[in-house]
Protein backbone atom coordinates (compact mmCIF):
# COMPACT_ATOMS: atom_id res chain seq x y z
CA UNK A 1 0.00 0.00 0.00
CA UNK A 2 1.58 3.56 -0.99
CA UNK A 3 0.99 6.90 0.71
CA UNK A 4 1.61 10.20 -0.69
CA UNK A 5 5.11 11.41 0.11
CA UNK A 6 6.24 8.08 0.71
CA UNK A 7 10.10 6.62 -0.51
CA UNK A 8 10.22 4.33 -2.76
CA UNK A 9 12.93 2.78 -5.54
CA UNK A 10 12.62 1.80 -9.30
CA UNK A 11 12.99 -2.01 -9.42
CA UNK A 12 12.61 -1.34 -13.37
CA UNK A 13 13.29 0.53 -16.56
CA UNK A 14 16.01 3.13 -17.48
CA UNK A 15 15.10 5.07 -13.67
CA UNK A 16 16.20 1.52 -11.67
CA UNK A 17 17.59 1.50 -8.09
CA UNK A 18 16.80 5.60 -7.96
CA UNK A 19 14.98 6.63 -4.83
CA UNK A 20 11.61 8.74 -5.13
CA UNK A 21 8.83 10.23 -3.96
CA UNK A 22 5.21 9.14 -4.09
CA UNK A 23 3.09 11.93 -6.03
CA UNK A 24 -0.42 10.40 -6.22
CA UNK A 25 -1.92 7.21 -6.35
CA UNK A 26 -4.47 4.49 -8.26
CA UNK A 27 -5.59 1.20 -8.55
CA UNK A 28 -2.67 -0.19 -10.67
CA UNK A 29 0.15 2.56 -10.80
CA UNK A 30 1.68 5.41 -8.71
CA UNK A 31 3.29 8.50 -10.00
CA UNK A 32 6.48 9.44 -8.55
CA UNK A 33 9.28 12.16 -8.70
CA UNK A 34 12.38 13.21 -7.52
CA UNK A 35 12.38 16.94 -8.25
CA UNK A 36 15.73 16.69 -10.69
CA UNK A 37 14.95 13.97 -13.65
CA UNK A 38 10.92 13.99 -13.00
CA UNK A 39 9.77 16.94 -11.88
CA UNK A 40 6.24 17.98 -10.16
CA UNK A 41 4.54 18.71 -13.59
CA UNK A 42 5.75 16.12 -15.15
CA UNK A 43 5.20 12.73 -12.54
CA UNK A 44 6.43 8.88 -13.86
CA UNK A 45 3.90 6.86 -14.38
CA UNK A 46 4.86 3.83 -12.95
CA UNK A 47 2.95 -0.03 -12.44
CA UNK A 48 2.94 -0.78 -8.55
CA UNK A 49 5.00 -4.21 -8.80
CA UNK A 50 7.81 -2.18 -10.29
CA UNK A 51 8.59 -0.44 -7.10
CA UNK A 52 10.10 -1.43 -4.23
CA UNK A 53 8.09 0.87 -1.28
CA UNK A 54 9.91 1.82 1.31
CA UNK A 55 8.58 2.37 4.89
CA UNK A 56 9.04 5.46 5.48
CA UNK A 57 7.23 9.12 4.90
CA UNK A 58 8.31 12.74 4.47
CA UNK A 59 5.29 13.85 6.53
CA UNK A 60 6.20 17.49 5.63
CA UNK A 61 5.72 16.31 1.62
CA UNK A 62 2.77 14.26 2.64
CA UNK A 63 1.21 17.62 4.12
CA UNK A 64 1.61 19.49 1.52
CA UNK A 65 0.30 16.80 -1.19
CA UNK A 66 -2.95 15.92 0.93
CA UNK A 67 -3.63 19.89 1.92
CA UNK A 68 -2.88 20.93 -1.81
CA UNK A 69 -0.46 23.56 -0.34
CA UNK A 70 2.14 24.64 -2.79
CA UNK A 71 5.56 22.30 -3.08
CA UNK A 72 8.33 22.67 -5.58
CA UNK A 73 10.68 20.71 -7.01
CA UNK A 74 13.67 22.05 -4.22
CA UNK A 75 11.33 20.46 -1.65
CA UNK A 76 11.28 17.26 -3.27
CA UNK A 77 14.84 17.04 -3.95
CA UNK A 78 15.98 18.53 -0.16
CA UNK A 79 13.34 15.80 1.45
CA UNK A 80 15.28 13.12 -1.33
CA UNK A 81 18.49 14.05 -0.18
CA UNK A 82 17.82 13.67 3.75
CA UNK A 83 16.48 10.41 3.30
CA UNK A 84 19.55 9.17 1.68
CA UNK A 85 22.24 11.22 3.84
CA UNK A 86 20.32 9.10 6.73
CA UNK A 87 21.25 5.92 5.43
Amino acid sequence: MCMKGQFVYSKAGRDKHRPFIVFDFDENYVYIVDGDLRKLDNPKKKNKKHIQIIKKIDYNIKTKLDENIYLNDADIRKALKAYINQL
